[in-house]
């Protein structure tokens, strides 16, 4: 059988694939009999991008009967001549797979040739594998049980059919594992009557004429109420959109059927044509956050629903089935948000989270300007700053209004420049508003798979946006499904703060007998230390070895070797320094002194600094926070390149204690930067108070990877060591940098003291 090779300098994923292949047995003829076929249907690039499909399932662990069965369907695929089926199906397996596991993966696979012959298009292919994946998210015991039943569940072939019988499904089980089961399984009633009647669920077209006459009756006036369109592959469009005088409803309301679909379609009616009587919009979007725009969406629903309950009391009626949140001990920003919308619309709803309080109180307070929109503003602008401190992280990209009734909020904002036109189906509140450019999923998986050839430490540099110079991104551990996500962090360059430097020598010249010390250490630390050197043509002494190498190839009648001396010479130093400063919020805490450990840590980095700037040692200063994943923040105080002037000490007066400690990214920027120099030694120095922590991901996870990073930079030549203030960080310490690596500092007034012991005795080796 003749293997067809790719012999293209760019053909990366293809020479991985067939070196991967060739090393399992089982799976080696199987392999070339598939890529035989596929190299009849498909060009260099098509089997190139095929070939970068399947590692991702080699990467996921997805196992060799998941990887037949790609290749099974790839076959079948192929025969359309198209990749990009096959591209996408891999993608949503390798995410299945981590989510919902192998089994999973491979059941879904194994019915994606028939999904895509039922649906027709790839557009409805897409959306039926984002269904996928947002089940294998949420509930992945149930993906198998939903292939396994795909050709009935898709029996009206439909997308929308099945969208909304998947959010019909989650909505009925309502966390019930048993209901769930029982639905997907299709041996609940209502997944049966949902598969017979889906095609004729209740659409907007169905009941725009009773909504007409509905809303009529309550205000007066006919609305103007439109259709709200599709847009293209992101599915049917779930929430209400005002676009001037125009209300746009979805097609349908997932999850609603009967007269319950028809109840959401008045509710939601309802409520749009009240912001067009009691509201006076737009609103000017001016430096609001996404976060702040979406708490004036919720402050502004309250207000108007208010005034309408007074003048229509029937309404409360009509809008309170919607109103579900429940308090939680769970702080997310959606649950949050869904919380206070209840807490302002229904006066008898319970709940002690100080948001919600907090939130009720002020509209309360504003009763007497309930017919002012500024309250809206000036109440979402203050909730907004306070879930901020909260550290909830918000995301406006996958942020859904509730409940579901209330219309997504991109009609009352005029956001400054041109943006997407009614048409388009606008989920998202805040998304249009945000001014932050801030990467998507999709754009990360982009980047990365267009980098494939780039090592996985290394930094991808990427162009700048409005939180900061975007310096690289770099991957981060998954502990949970053993893999590296690529290009998972961002890193930004942050202008420091500036300081007073005077408030530096001010600090150094009271700990003056610290300073003498040092100086002490300075001129105790050999820097010309000489070296023997052996095999000389000259010298002071006779290299006795050489010598008698010299004899022998005398006696063997060889030309001898004329380098018969020793001699000395003095060796200079060749180490550069990198040292990485956490400045968290952790580092704002106060000392039994009155000082900050921030203030500590500043003194011990401007006395290390002084050795260093006289010992002659290039060195930078580094400090670091992070505020989630796409938000890691580095402040140069000093580079490699420049001398340690009065401009460094300034930057390093200035620096604020904030945020959070995403420490392996910041280990991977160490090894970037000082990977650049050219010194024998490099040594990165990392000054911290505790274990790792961000907004986004859990303390073992950061801890599994910022032990990675430190174990990466040690294969590539760099020295790590760890400087850990108190005893919070003790256990997390010891696994990130090993126990010879880490200097533990349990009095923080000792650091300055013990940091210059520690540079000195390692500057020494």
């Amino acid at each position: 059988m003749t293997l067809h090779l790719i012999d293209s300098a760019g053909a990366d994923a293809s020479r991985t694939l067939h070196q991967t292949m060739s090393q399992r047995e089982a799976l080696r003829p199987l392999f070339r009999a598939v890529w035989s076929e596929l190299a009849t249907n498909f060009g260099p690039a098509d089997l190139e991008a095929w070939s970068a499909a399947v590692l991702k399932l080699v990467h996921v662990n997805a196992g060799p009967t998941c990887l037949i069965v790609f290749w099974d369907a790839s076959r079948v695929v192929s025969r359309q001549k198209q990749v990009a089926p096959l591209v996408m199906a891999a993608d949503a397996a390798a995410d299945i797979c981590r989510w919902a596991g192998a089994e999973a993966a491979t059941a879904t696979l194994k019915i994606f040739p028939v999904v895509g012959r039922l649906l027709g298009n790839e557009a409805s292919l897409m959306r039926w594998w984002r269904a996928m994946q947002m089940l294998a998210s949420k509930e992945p015991i149930v993906v198998s049980l939903v292939a396994k039943n795909m050709t009935e569940i898709l029996s009206s072939g439909s997308i929308d059919a099945f969208e909304s019988f998947i959010a019909s499904g989650l909505r009925a089980s309502a966390g019930d594992k048993k209901r769930l089961m029982s639905f997907f399984a299709l041996q609940d009633e209502f997944a049966e009557r949902l598969i017979t009647h889906g095609a004729s669920a209740v659409t907007f077209a169905a009941v725009e004429i009773e909504l007409n006459a509905f809303v009529t009756a309550l205000w007066g006036h006919s609305p103007l109420l439109r259709p709200l369109s599709h847009n293209g592959s992101q599915g049917s469009p779930r929430r209400v959109s005002i676009a001037g005088p125009l209300i746009r409803m979805p097609e349908v309301f997932r999850g609603f059927e009967g007269d319950a679909a028809r109840d959401v379609f008045r509710a939601a009616a309802a409520h749009a044509q009240a912001h067009l009587v009691f509201g006076s919009y737009p609103f000017n979007v001016g430096s609001l956050k996404p976060l702040q725009v979406a708490l004036v969406n919720l402050i502004e629903d309250a207000r108007i629903e208010t005034l309408a309950m007074r003048q229509l009391p029937g309404l409360r009626r009509l809008w309170t089935p919607y109103h579900v949140a429940a308090p939680s001990g769970i702080r997310t920003s959606p649950s949050l948000l869904a919380r206070l919308a209840r807490a302002l619309f229904d006066p008898a709803y319970s709940d002690d989270e100080s948001f919600v309080t907090k939130g009720r109180e002020m509209f309360s307070n504003a009763a007497p300007r309930i017919r002012d929109p500024a309250i809206s503003r000036e109440i979402g602008m203050l909730l907004g700053n306070d879930l901020g401190q909260m550290r909830v992280q918000f995301n406006a990209k996958s942020y859904i209004v509730e409940p579901v009734y209330r219309d997504d909020g991109v009609g009352l904002w005029n956001f400054g420049k041109t943006t997407s036109s009614p048409d388009e189906a606008i989920d998202l509140p805040a998304d249009a508003a945000s001014d932050e450019r801030k990467e998507t999923e999709d754009s990360e998986h982009t980047t990365a798979e267009s980098d494939t050839a780039a090592s996985a430490g290394r930094a991808r540099p990427i162009a700048p946006d409005v939180m900061g110079v975007v310096i690289a991104r770099y991957p981060e551990w998954d502990r949970e499904h053993s893999f590296e996500r690529p290009a998972w962090t961002t890193v930004r360059e942050v202008s420091p703060h500036l300081g007073d430097p005077r408030s530096i020598d001010a600090a150094i010249d009271q700990a003056h007998i610290l300073r003498s010390r040092v100086r002490q250490l300075i001129r105790g630390i050999t820097i010309g230390r000489t070296v023997r050197l052996n095999r000389q043509h000259d010298g002071h002494d006779i290299d006795l070895n050489a010598l008698l190498d010299a004899g022998i190839a005398l006696r063997l009648d060889q030309i001898p070797d004329p380098r018969v001396f020793r001699s000395s010479a003095a060796a200079h130093r060749d180490l550069s320094a990198l040292l990485m400063i956490d400045v968290s919020e952790s580092t704002s805490d106060r000392l039994a002194s009155g000082a900050t450990v921030l203030d500590v840590e500043r003194l011990a980095v401007a006395l290390l600094a002084e050795a260093m700037e006289r010992l002659g040692d290039p060195f930078g200063l580094l400090a670091f926070a992070s505020d989630g994943r796409n938000n890691v923040q580095m402040t140069t105080i000093k580079s490699f390149e420049e001398t340690y002037t009065r401009a460094c000490m300034a930057r390093l007066s200035g620096l604020r204690a904030g945020l959070s400690t995403r420490l392996g990214a910041a280990l991977r920027h160490a090894g970037h930067v000082i990977g650049a120099t050219k010194s024998g030694r490099k040594l990165v120095l990392v000054l911290t108070d505790g274990e790792p922590s961000d907004i986004d991901a859990g303390a073992l996870d950061l801890v599994e990877d910022a032990r990675r990073a430190a174990v990466g930079l040690h294969a590539g030549g760099i020295d790590v060591y760890g400087v850990v203030l108190g005893k919070a960080g003790i256990k997390s310490a010891a696994r990130i940098f090993g126990r010879g690596k880490t200097m533990m500092v349990h009095r923080v007034e000792d650091l300055p003291a013990r940091l210059s012991e520690l540079y000195f005795r390692l500057a020494r080796r």
